[in-house]
């Protein structure tokens, strides 16, 4: 496990409206209704909080598989400049500077948020999640509608992600990589860039994970917690059973030359979130952000209103 990087906490009312704010909360003690309950326990997520109004609603990004909290620099940044709302993008357990578990479930990253915002003053919320961080991010909307003042999903669905045979692959094939001790991170990346893509020739896609290659002590190692991650691959590609719906408005949004969202998904959207609307951005693929920013940019702020 990664060591934790230093911790700098800053008051509100010091910081500018794009000046970061970077923390870990402290753990929560778990009560003796929550054990008896079988809550899990929070853990002190890493986060990055852009100031703003105070008066408005925050604007918090959850992001997806193997990814961290830095895949929404710019977004979190133009999201901050241009609605003059705080902004907080934060890394799920297991991911980026967070730390390991061995419990992957939507229902402890859940809790983590539970946790998180309002230690924060952060809740209600605007919520926005892609794909896991989507699915994270309705799981919370569902049962905890009082911290979402509202949702949006970005190209995802409540139900089973099927066809992601894939990313047992890219476990394998980013646990298999040889990177010699002490060499430049630059050259580190090249070399797990040549060997990664004798498994995995999207480029994009290695560029994405490579991200998460990192030096500590002179080695070099994966900021995922890959096993566990490998461990859990059909619990986070599903989507636990839900009974409630979320009455906020809601938006999902979703790639046009994605297939992570079906038609066939649409009743479930509809069952769970009645005020959903559901929105294509033409020529993205899953990472929509990435793909199409200014049409992303373009589709949250006309949501926010």
């Amino acid at each position: 496990m990664l060591c934790w990087a230093r911790t700098c906490r800053l008051h509100r009312g010091a910081l500018s409206p794009s000046t970061p704010s970077f923390s870990r909360v402290p753990v929560a003690r778990s009560s003796s209704n929550d054990q008896r309950e079988g809550k899990p326990r929070p853990l002190p997520l890493s986060y990055r909080l852009l100031d703003g109004e105070t008066t408005l609603p925050a604007i918090v990004i959850l992001h997806g598989l193997f990814g961290s909290k830095n895949n929404f620099n710019s977004i979190a940044k133009a999201l901050a400049q241009q609605t003059g709302r705080r902004v907080l993008t934060v890394d799920a357990r297991n991911h980026g500077d967070s730390p390991h578990s061995p419990d992957a479930s939507y229902k402890a990253m859940c809790q983590d948020l539970q946790n998180l915002l309002p230690q924060l003053g952060l809740a209600p919320c605007a919520l926005i999640g892609h794909s896991m961080g989507g699915k994270t991010a309705m799981l919370l909307a569902l049962q905890r509608p009082e911290l979402v003042e509202r949702l949006i999903a970005v190209d995802i669905s409540p139900v089973k992600t099927t066809g992601t045979s894939k990313f047992a692959t890219y476990v394998a094939a980013m646990k298999s990589i040889d990177i010699p001790d002490k060499m430049p991170l630059s050259q580190a990346r090249k070399l797990a860039d040549k060997q990664l893509s004798h498994v995995i020739q999207d480029l994009a896609m290695r560029q994405y994970l490579l991200t998460n290659l990192v030096e500590v002590d002179g080695h070099f190692q994966w900021r995922m917690n890959l096993d566990v991650l490998a461990e859990h691959l059909d619990e986070i590609m599903n989507f636990p059973p839900q009974q409630e719906p979320y009455s906020g408005p809601s938006l999902f949004l979703l790639g046009g030359s994605s297939h992570y969202v079906c038609p066939s998904h649409h009743p479930e959207i509809r069952r769970l979130f009645p005020g959903a609307r559901i929105q294509t951005v033409p020529n993205a693929n899953h990472w929509v952000h990435a793909d199409r920013p200014q049409d992303f940019m373009a589709a949250v702020q006309s949501f926010l209103g």
